[in-house]
């Protein structure tokens, strides 16, 4: 059976299919995940091992004379998908008030717009980019979470920025640089660990999932998702594609919302009471973007990857003609 090369089909395949897999094992039986040991280490909670082991992997690729390549990919991405929140948030309270428009609040779309999941960006940067765009990620982190959320709102004397928390989240991204500078074997051994680790990482970043919450979230969620989407995609992919010169696929790896967005209606209700009453919608329906747009983004990318090229697609291109 030909089952890699089914996979690679289907658009973003090598992150959709085994995320999709690890969302339905979750749904159907979770406890198959919980017995314990290596199994429930590898499957179930080994996503953050396995997305620093990606990073550590990706800095190796990294040369001293490259950083300001990811440094400036990160700072342009990270500013524009925090504008594709907070812009449309200030013009939907500003037309609409706190309440919104058929059932999406500025909240909502605050909660979801302004971060992104990580672990997806770097999934598909991985089979559709470069070092220099996973390395963006360093900064792009910054957003995977409610700091910018809260910053956005003028709610910065609570989202305190923690920079040790920070410095431990590329941690193995700057091991990965060190080693790979030091000693070019080690750099040329740490490059398929890019790859290989993907399908690993997407199937537990999918058994986090709880698919049931876009029933919870009902159609208010559904559209919160696609929204997410489209404004993300309306901010970043121009950003990559005008400011950065590039061809756009990493814009689009953004159109995503954080799984930890999903405690952000509660934060800000916190600092502010009078929008207390809104948290138990705002927080369905963000859950329901989360699933949303973890579908849908790597549809996006593989989209514009294929419209406007990407290096996987130049690679196979040269490959062809030779």
């Amino acid at each position: 059976m030909k089952i890699l090369k089914t996979v690679q089909k289907v658009p973003g395949g090598l992150m959709v299919i085994p995320l999709l897999l690890g969302a339905l094992i979750n749904l159907i039986c979770p406890s198959i995940l919980d017995i314990g040991g290596m199994t429930t280490a590898t499957f179930k909670t080994g996503a953050g091992a396995f997305i620093g082991a990606s990073l550590m992997c990706v800095g190796s690729q990294i040369t001293v004379r490259r950083l300001g390549e990811p440094f400036k990919r990160g700072i342009v991405l990270l500013l524009a998908k925090f504008l594709a929140g907070f812009i449309p948030t200030l013009i939907a309270k500003a037309i609409w008030g706190p309440a919104g428009v058929i059932g999406v609040t500025p909240l909502m779309i605050l909660s979801a717009v302004t971060n992104s999941n990580g672990g997806m960006y770097l999934g598909l940067m991985s089979e559709f980019g470069d070092a220099d765009d996973m390395g963006a990620q360093s900064l792009l982190g910054i957003n995977d979470g409610p700091f910018l959320t809260l910053l956005g709102l003028g709610l910065a004397g609570i989202a305190s920025f923690d920079a040790k928390s920070l410095l431990a989240s590329v941690g193995t991204l700057i091991v990965g640089i060190v080693l790979g500078n030091i000693d070019s074997d080690i750099r040329d051994f740490l490059k398929p660990g890019i790859m290989f680790t993907l399908p690993f990482l997407a199937f537990a970043l999918g058994t986090g999932l709880n698919l049931t919450n876009v029933v919870k979230g009902g159609g208010t969620g559904i559209l919160l998702g696609v929204l997410t989407v489209v404004l993300t995609a309306l901010f970043t992919i121009p950003s990559d594609r005008l400011i950065l010169k590039r061809p756009g696929y990493a814009g689009a790896a953004l159109c995503t919302t954080a799984g930890n967005a999903v405690a952000t209606p509660a934060l800000v209700a916190a600092a502010d009471a009078s929008l207390a009453y809104q948290v138990e919608d705002a927080t369905a329906a963000v859950a329901a973007a989360v699933i949303v747009t973890a579908i849908l983004c790597p549809i996006v990318t593989s989209f514009v990857a294929k419209h406007w090229g990407c290096p996987k697609f130049d690679r196979q291109k040269q490959t062809t003609e030779v």
